[in-house]
């Protein structure tokens, strides 16, 4: 064998590990848009390193239908109708909807308007979709819900095995330091309690990026200048989206605008954004003042009880599985440069 054939075939194997190496990631976006769905689609768009399988919708921050029309004009003004774009389930599991136009705006995209869309919508139900390209790429899909979970509890409910075949699924929602839309819970996690616990409790492991970090990362005037610095019709939207944020956050005294579902999908793209801590994760359903919250067990044990006589004392420590990664503390620089700069592009 010549030594010519020997080095073009040592070549040869380095360029199938390197390919191997450079394959973007997989994801399924699940969203609600949503002003800062939106800036996460924008990351998702701009970032070689990811390939959007599917866009499924679910309401929250808007109505099924509202969200399914803003979906299909992102993509639209993109030119990426190759993404399917796919509606899913009209109402939570258990309770009546609550948007949020507040905070999102009249139609949840800020108040920009964008063309009608050329896209069409995919005719699949969103939690079949889901459950149809995670086994048709098995370990290889990340979730990347930054919605209410009632897409995702549907699919997992119907298909079990969606939580072993799953490469990852990074969540927005939750926290372990009290909530936005009550004392107690956090809003996505609130819009859906019955289908937050179910998916906490499916099986895999989630990663839980809160409000613990997204309230740590916030985009300011001087970020939203910066995207309107781009001629790129997609940076010029995401400028306007980022320009209603801050605005409004400001309206209700804050410093600029929590990304959350933006950082969402940077974790997905990067961990190394952020710090995680191992937990159990249980999601409450009835109480009056705690309905939504994400309880999260720090020391992964309870307290185990026997009855003796008229009480109960402490038997034994009863161990519980972690079932989160829940997100602790935020490198919030790092993320929003990456954000900044992606969405912007060479100059």
């Amino acid at each position: 064998m010549s030594l010519r054939f020997l080095l073009a075939l040592s070549l040869s194997a380095v360029s199938v590990v390197c390919a191997a190496q450079v394959m973007p990631k997989r994801i399924i976006l699940d969203t609600d848009p949503g002003t800062d769905d939106a800036l996460a689609l924008m990351l998702a768009l701009h970032s070689p390193d990811v390939k959007i399988e599917a866009i499924t919708v679910v309401p929250g921050n808007v109505t099924a239908e509202q969200g399914l029309e803003n979906a299909l004009r992102m993509v639209s003004l993109a030119n990426r109708c190759d993404i399917p774009v796919a509606g899913g389930a009209k109402h939570p599991l258990n309770q009546k909807l609550i948007t949020a136009e507040m905070w999102h705006g009249r139609n949840g995209l800020g108040n920009v308007e964008l063309p009608s869309p050329k896209c069409k919508a995919d005719a699949h139900f969103g939690p079949d979709l889901i459950i149809e390209l995670v086994r048709k790429y098995p370990h290889e899909i990340t979730l990347v819900p930054v919605g209410p979970l009632t897409n995702i509890a549907l699919a997992v409910s119907k298909d079990p095995a969606l939580a072993t075949l799953v490469k990852d699924i990074v969540i927005m929602g939750g926290s372990i330091s009290g909530g936005n839309s009550t004392g107690a819970a956090e809003a996505n996690i609130f819009n859906d309690p019955e289908a937050a616990q179910i998916v906490f409790n499916a099986g895999w492991t989630v990663t839980m990026v809160g409000l613990d970090v997204g309230n740590k990362t916030l985009l300011t005037d001087e970020h939203v200048r910066d995207l309107a610095s781009s001629p790129r019709p997609l940076a010029q939207f995401s400028a306007q989206i980022g320009k209603f944020m801050v605005s409004t956050g400001k309206k209700y005294g804050m410093e600029g605008a929590a990304m959350y579902d933006p950082l969402a999908m940077g974790v997905a793209i990067d961990p190394g954004v952020v710090t995680t801590r191992l937990m159990r994760v249980d999601v409450e359903t009835q109480g009056q003042f705690t309905r939504g919250e994400t309880v999260a067990n720090r020391e992964g044990y309870n307290e185990h009880y026997v009855l003796e006589g008229d009480h109960y004392t402490i038997d034994r420590l009863e161990k519980l599985p972690a079932n989160a990664r829940v997100c602790v503390d935020v490198k919030p620089q790092r993320f929003l440069d990456m954000f900044v700069s992606r969405i912007k592009g060479k100059p």
